[in-house]
């Protein structure tokens, strides 16, 4: 559903935003590491995130990724998405027809159109502080 990409900037940025609810700043190899993705590829997603103002980069020995304190509450996972994938997960088809509306539906156009927007709904509603606090918890986790 979500590009490998989204995937590792969702759990990026959940890492990032419990790290920082604890005034921790975070290096790019503690944040690959603990999501579990390249360094490389996580270091292009943070950047993109940071350029949309997701997240911060901190530059020098006391630099680091943070989310600013009170922030993660208002970043929505609909953000993130946004960031790296764009807003195609909202308009794809589901057998992958470039073309696909209520014109010219696929087979599952009707059906596929609910769930699209279930999904956008879920998005927009569901902060990264609320995934933060779950693995915070211990009730939800970012790698196996």
């Amino acid at each position: 559903m979500f590009s490998k990409a989204c995937q590792y900037g969702i759990k990026a940025s959940v890492y990032i935003a419990s790290q920082s609810s604890l005034g921790n700043r975070v290096s790019l190899k503690d944040i690959a590491y603990n999501v579990n993705s390249p360094e490389a590829f996580t270091a292009k997603i943070l950047h993109q995130l940071a350029k949309r103002d997701i997240l911060h980069s901190l530059k020098g020995p006391t630099g680091g990724f943070v989310i600013p304190k009170g922030r993660a509450e208002a970043i929505k996972l609909s953000d993130i998405v946004s960031a790296i994938d764009g807003d195609s997960i909202y308009m794809g088809c589901a057998l992958g027809f470039d073309s696909c509306d209520a014109n010219q539906p696929c087979l599952m156009h009707n059906k596929f159109a609910g769930i699209r927007d279930n999904l956008k709904k879920m998005l927009q509603n569901t902060s990264l502080y609320e995934l933060a606090h779950g693995v915070d918890d211990g009730m939800s986790f970012l790698k196996r």
